[in-house]
């Protein structure tokens, strides 16, 4: 088996996302998640792009340097030239939290990178770097906000993105030295844009960052990639999905390279279960939109699942969401509606994440709805693991970055169709076109 790309995703919701980027383009791919061995892998004949869903999202450097050398090198061992470490678009991480800088690092130790790249830019998600500074929509809307500046990420709880130069973010993360091949570079010609690259590697940098604004600049970023892993294989990406756009923008470009296909409208079911641990303003007023569309509230004390009180609480929200299923509803569970909601705990979300987890298994164990919705990184992350998911397949696409997917795995998870949505992302009515009740 020759795979193009071999991944790992820094949270559920950042992997379903790189799943789609390469499915969408045609690019047969699969999500695991633990790393498979070649041999698994031998049983999907045609597979072009193997990833692995992970947590270390939330990881400290000490846990990271625990966990991801070893997943590193299984993916190394699939012999892919490309190895992507997905983070999310908005680039939200700290020295002690989920450092993107000593993933890198370690990247770079077991694959021997040399440079490594970073893309943190993803056009599709209204996510763009230009001259090194971040910007992002707030969801699906406009106007686009630099990072710092942004509505929600700037006062992330745990990882509030304060700077939107990136190399200035990542130089608190890694002593490794950063270049920048920035917008101006992309206007070059291909013969003038090789020599910048090669300028900049003969400088002796650690890290490319690269600029992305638009959707044109993918192919070209794209074949910069293909360049840079035939010279220095296996290339190590630390990126949004925005690495596997403009991947597959430039294998498209290619004689006989990958088509997309034609994906169907989520077909309508009758009733959804949807599980929120997310605290994000875009997530809440999508809630509210289900609620305001026949979803059935079941609201949770986020402070009683830490205390004396969670075995309780718990028994007693899954008879709730079991009774309401069984009455034929849509179930809308969640622990904040937004970062003004009084139950927000912070510091508690990897409590609460895992108690959503068992919630949803408990739930499932007894009564399987037609469809589920998992929203916030964190609990996507703690409902997988409770689910005993092995691994998951595009079903077909909602809203960029967040698709429906089937789930691979035990009696509870196999044939569930899951959608696992990050916080920012969707349109104000995604609950509905997941539930087939809007036209996409």
């Amino acid at each position: 088996m020759n795979l193009r790309l071999a991944f790992y995703g820094d949270d559920f919701t950042g992997s379903t996302d790189a799943l789609e980027a390469l499915e969408l383009a045609g690019i047969r791919a699969r999500l695991f998640l633990h790393p498979p061995s070649p041999s698994e892998l031998a049983g999907f004949p045609g597979l072009e792009a193997a990833g692995v869903a992970g947590g270390s999202r939330t990881f400290t450097p000490t846990e990271m340097d625990a966990h991801l050398p070893a997943i590193f090198e299984a993916l190394a061992a699939l012999g892919a030239p490309l190895i992507h470490y997905k983070v999310c678009s908005t680039f939200d991480s700290s020295p002690t939290s989920g450092s993107i800088g000593r993933a890198i690092e370690i990247g770079r130790a077991v694959t021997g990178a040399r440079p490594a790249a970073i893309l943190a830019g993803a056009p599709a998600l209204g996510r763009y770097c230009a001259f090194g500074h971040l910007f992002a929509r707030a969801g699906a809307a406009r106007p686009v906000h630099r990072i710092d500046r942004h509505p929600t990420m700037s006062r992330h709880p745990v990882t509030p993105m304060d700077e939107s130069d990136l190399r200035l973010h990542l130089a608190r993360q890694t002593p490794l030295r950063c270049a920048l091949l920035d917008l101006l570079d992309l206007e070059l010609d291909d013969d003038a844009l090789d020599a910048r690259l090669d300028e900049i590697i003969a400088g002796g940098e650690e890290m490319i960052l690269f600029d992305v604004l638009r959707g044109g600049h993918l192919p070209r970023l794209g074949r910069l990639f293909d360049r840079l892993s035939r010279r220095h294989a296996p290339l190590f990406i630390a990126g949004s999905s925005g690495v596997e756009a403009a991947l597959a923008a430039y294998w498209q470009s290619l004689p006989g390279g990958p088509r997309p296909p034609a994906w169907p409208a989520p077909a309508p079911v009758h009733q959804m279960l949807v599980v929120s641990g997310s605290c994000s303003p875009v997530t809440d007023r999508q809630i509210q939109w289900l609620l305001d569309h026949g979803g059935i509230e079941v609201p949770l004390d986020a402070a009683a699942l830490t205390s004396d009180a969670a075995a309780r609480v718990f028994e007693q929200s899954v008879s709730q969401v079991l009774e309401l299923l069984e009455q034929g509803a849509t179930p809308v569970v969640h622990t904040c509606r937004g970062p003004g909601d009084p139950r927000l705990a912070p510091g508690a979300g990897a409590a609460i994440s895992l108690w959503l987890g068992r919630l949803l298994r408990a739930v499932l164990d007894r009564r399987r709805p037609p469809r589920t919705a998992i929203l916030g990184g964190d609990t996507s992350v703690a409902a997988g693991t409770a689910l005993a998911i092995r691994s998951l397949t595009l079903l077909t696409p909602i809203d960029p970055g967040a698709p429906l997917c089937l789930a691979h795995g035990g009696p509870v998870a196999d044939g569930l169709e899951i959608i696992f949505k990050g916080g920012q992302l969707g349109r104000e009515d995604f609950l509905g076109r997941a539930q087939g009740q809007q036209p996409r």
